[in-house]
């Protein structure tokens, strides 16, 4: 049975009360709200002792992740998430064999997982869904290639994208789930990675495009296959995007316009050029954004710390309000993942020592604490923008491709 209650874990306080110093281990003003539920049960799996590969789903109603049961021997298996209820809770996708942990899975809003293997020189992707007491599995598409990436789940209900190596060393975006069937829906010139969605209608996707020994952003519209670039900070620099905001047009990336790779950002349709904070590179530590809460106001971001030796914090920040608000991360954080809905406070999921599954709730601070007197805030760096010849947003230092009612939408 699984039980449900709401927690808050024991409170830390610094010395001077100030959030915005790093604060070690577990040091801090404010504290998480956790919804604990009961561990993933399942015929011949029990317990889920080790999590990997998380994702939400665009619209926060399931997650999914591949699970080893305990005593399973190394047996790894698609677990679903349902977040959209009053509690969380798991259910185990087991195939007729163990997965290996380097499958890919990605959960779709009417509660299937995706699940993508690697067989040989190819990549095989089903569908699962619970079906009796066991899972049911229905074959979707093949994709050539070794070198094969799930893109992140896309705001159309339903969709799920891929990148697939294409001729001549560039890369194709195939719809491998959606109306239509698998099709390939643009074809990209030089070898992609990552991949962020620019708006809320799946149609604009960011992908970090490698060619000529240069790694920069580029926008491409699903609808008409058109690339256009995104990000082109100097000529000599590597531009990759890590989030987008969509209401607001919040952008943070990594560059290393300024000498060194440094995290900024910038807003779509603004002239200011893009800045490289200071407060985000704290000594000794690796800051990743993860999260932007949405809304048309300037967007909070949720940021994870990795410190040496694994140690995570979670850092809340405002662009241009200064140094962060730290917060402890919950124990066994299935990060660098986190979901941030409108007018819902921001959520971490993460997994306890028993296998259970739990999400920690954090609201956002009033106020980011100011940089301190005198102390440079942030670098600038402006290059020229190229001039359109069509109806766009401009970004900071580049052209943008979202005509302004799309962008937005």
């Amino acid at each position: 049975m699984t039980v449900t209650a709401e927690r808050a874990p024991a409170r830390h306080t610094t010395g001077s009360g100030g959030a915005g110093d790093w604060p070690g281990p577990l040091r801090d003003t404010h504290s998480a709200r956790v919804l604990f539920a009961g561990p993933a049960q399942g015929e011949l799996h029990g317990r889920a002792v080790c999590r990997t590969g998380f994702a939400v789903a665009a619209d926060g109603s399931y997650a999914a992740c591949l699970a080893e049961a305990s005593g399973s021997g190394g047996r790894w298996f698609a677990e679903r998430w349902t977040l959209s209820g009053p509690e969380p809770y798991a259910v185990p996708l087991p195939g007729a064999q163990p997965e290996e942990v380097s499958a890919k899975v990605l959960p779709l809003s009417d509660g299937r997982v995706l699940l993508m293997r690697r067989l040989a020189d190819r990549h095989d992707v089903v569908l699962l869904h619970p079906a009796g007491p066991g899972t049911a599995e229905v074959p979707v598409c093949s994709l050539p290639g070794t070198d094969v990436r799930l893109l992140p789940p896309s705001p159309a209900a339903g969709s799920a994208f891929a990148l697939v190596p294409g001729p001549a060393g560039g890369t194709e975006i195939r719809q491998v789930h959606g109306p239509g069937g698998p099709v390939r829906v643009a074809a990209v010139a030089g070898r992609c990675t990552g991949g962020v969605w620019l708006d809320r209608t799946g149609r604009f996707l960011a992908v970090d495009r490698e060619r000529d020994g240069r790694t920069k952003t580029v926008a491409v519209d699903l609808h008409t296959g058109e690339v256009t670039d995104l990000l082109r900070i100097t000529e000599d620099s590597d531009d990759r995007l890590l989030l987008a905001e969509p209401d607001s047009g919040l952008l943070v990336l990594r560059s290393d316009a300024t000498g060194t790779s440094r995290l900024g950002w910038g807003v779509l349709g603004s002239g200011a050029p893009v800045r490289f904070p200071d407060s985000l590179r704290p000594d000794g530590l690796l800051l990743t954004p993860v999260a932007a809460s949405p809304g048309h106001g300037l967007a909070l971001v949720a940021l994870r710390a990795g410190a040496p030796g694994g140690a995570e914090s979670l850092a809340l920040w405002r662009p241009g309000a200064g140094r962060p608000n730290w917060r402890p991360a919950p124990a066994g954080w299935l990060g660098p993942t986190a979901l941030w809905l409108p007018d819902t406070p921001l959520r971490l999921p993460f997994s306890l020592p028993d296998g259970s599954l739990a999400l920690a709730s954090y609201d956002a601070p009033s106020v980011c604490p100011p940089a301190p007197a005198g102390a440079p805030q942030s670098t600038a760096v402006r290059a020229p923008v190229t001039p359109v010849t069509r109806t766009a947003e401009v970004l900071p230092l580049q052209d943008a491709p979202l005509p302004r009612g799309d962008a937005r939408a």
